[in-house]
């Protein structure tokens, strides 16, 4: 008798966060729900400014439902009303992309890495950071998950673990990608505030949290230097003296370059727009430009370096098509969520949403509301990583909950900023995290253990920054 043949075991899958374009029609259909559930409601405004009076709510009495029908008749007004958001974000996509691909970023990181490869240990990973963090803030994407293999040559060289190899690569860039001053153009757009009107302020930011970031990486550093047993990467099998780099990797990945006059103009031409954004409304105190200023220098910024990149007109073309299709679902996403806020508007229940988040909080100050705000963002950015898509969101709920508290719309955005930007480093739905650190030899719950107590403390920090701008009446600079 044949021996029975066992059947294979069933593997258990893990839970699989839904695609955003399914978290985005499910909010649909959850705000058309909600209509018919909780009260309506609205708060007084002020007859000249139409400013949300914060201590002036009554219930409407009665249900004003959206049904689900009508809702998905109000996506076009939502696409058509997020018009001027959706194609600044993508008309920004396609000017990056070009940058990208004229290469001017990869030869000044070349560049940059090959002259500080003799330097000394401490010296070098210092300004590795640094460069990072730069690199981060002004042309952070995604696509630097391509400088781990850098980060992990250099910490093979230093004798050092790779999570010190993601540490001078994607912990670096993050902290720049999170809090550079042009990450939340799309945040301001959305609050309807001035485009980089903060712009001085988040550089300051941007520099106490590179060097926050900097003193736990070399303490770090300088703690596996002195007791390698410590790195939770030794469990790993990782030792200081494995995995020395040969001469030939070396060469490979260290590639002596020379800074060329086209990347040198290509790089002045890109940061001397977000000048012209900033410098032009302080110094004319014309505000009215701003918008069409940021798309006519994205679209001619696109233009000058693809051809300073040598391009032809036919690649310009492409590569400018193709970044626009690489941030057209996120345009749409924001048009879904402008019709997310336009339910919650004619069912009359986003006021009475408002006024229950901000009723336990009138009586405090201020500044512990928008180190609230900070807090729930960062835990939001757990589950949905892009800022933009995030942004579009939280927007129509973060505006009048900014106003029924009295505080200032760019107070907000600082909050959405800080909220938004680390936790990035530990989001298991960042491929940018998740792959660094598959590319590094990590495992993921190595690096969350290492990044999260640093998360924490930027966290703390952003609170604290964000309770001194709103005790003391920061001005936007």
């Amino acid at each position: 008798m044949a021996a029975a043949t066992k059947e294979p075991k069933k593997v258990k899958k893990g839970f699989k966060m839904p695609h955003l374009f399914w978290i985005m029609f499910g909010l649909l259909m959850l705000s058309s729900i909600m209509t018919y559930i909780i009260p309506a409601g609205q708060f007084a405004t002020d007859p000249e400014t139409g400013a949300i009076l914060g201590d002036q709510f009554n219930y409407l009495g009665y249900q004003t439902p959206v049904s689900p029908i009508k809702v998905m008749l109000l996506i076009i007004d939502g696409m058509t009303n997020s018009a001027l958001v959706g194609y600044s974000v993508m008309i920004s996509g396609a000017m990056v992309g070009i940058i990208l691909g004229t290469g001017a970023f990869d030869e000044f990181m070349n560049w940059a890495i090959y002259k500080l490869k003799d330097k000394d240990d401490i010296i070098l990973v210092a300004v590795m950071f640094c460069l990072m963090v730069y690199l981060g803030a002004f042309g952070g994407s995604d696509a630097l998950i391509a400088i781990v293999p850098v980060g992990v040559m250099f910490a093979k060289k230093l004798k050092l673990d790779p999570i010190c190899a993601i540490g001078c690569s994607t912990y670096a860039t993050l902290i720049g990608f999170g809090t550079g001053p042009t990450k939340q153009a799309t945040t301001q757009l959305l609050m309807g505030v001035q485009i980089y009107g903060t712009f001085f302020t988040m550089f300051i930011s941007m520099n106490i949290f590179m060097l926050v970031g900097m003193f736990f990486l070399l303490r770090y550093v300088r703690k596996i230097r002195k007791d390698p047993t410590t790195s939770p990467m030794w469990s790993e099998g990782w030792r200081p003296d494995d995995g020395a780099v040969s001469a030939a990797e070396e060469a490979n990945l260290v590639k002596e370059t020379k800074l060329s006059g086209r990347t040198i103009a290509i790089l002045i031409v890109y940061l001397a727009q977000y000048l012209i954004i900033v410098l032009y409304p302080m110094i004319t105190g014309d505000t009215s430009l701003t918008f069409p200023m940021m798309i006519a220098l994205s679209v001619a910024v696109s233009i000058i370096c693809g051809f300073i990149g040598g391009f032809s007109f036919d690649k310009i073309g492409n590569e400018f098509a193709k970044g626009l299709a690489g941030m057209a679902f996120v345009a749409f996403v924001i048009g879904l969520a402008n019709c997310m806020s336009l339910i919650l508007t004619q069912g009359n229940i986003l006021h009475t949403i408002v006024h229950f988040l901000t009723a336990p909080l009138m009586d405090l100050p201020r500044s512990v509301a928008s180190v609230g705000m900070t807090l729930v963002i960062s835990i939001v950015n757990l589950l949905i990583p892009s800022a933009s898509s995030k942004a579009a969101i939280l927007v129509p709920i973060l505006d009048p909950v900014a106003q029924a508290l009295g505080m200032m719309p760019e107070l907000a955005v600082q909050a959405f900023q800080y909220g938004d930007g680390f936790s990035n480093m530990v989001s298991p739905m960042l491929g940018w995290t998740v792959g660094s650190c598959v590319t590094a030899g990590v495992p993921f719950p190595k690096w969350f253990k290492w990044a999260l107590p640093k998360v924490i403390a930027f966290l703390l920090l952003g609170c604290v920054i964000m309770f001194g701008l709103t005790e003391f009446g920061w001005q936007p600079f």
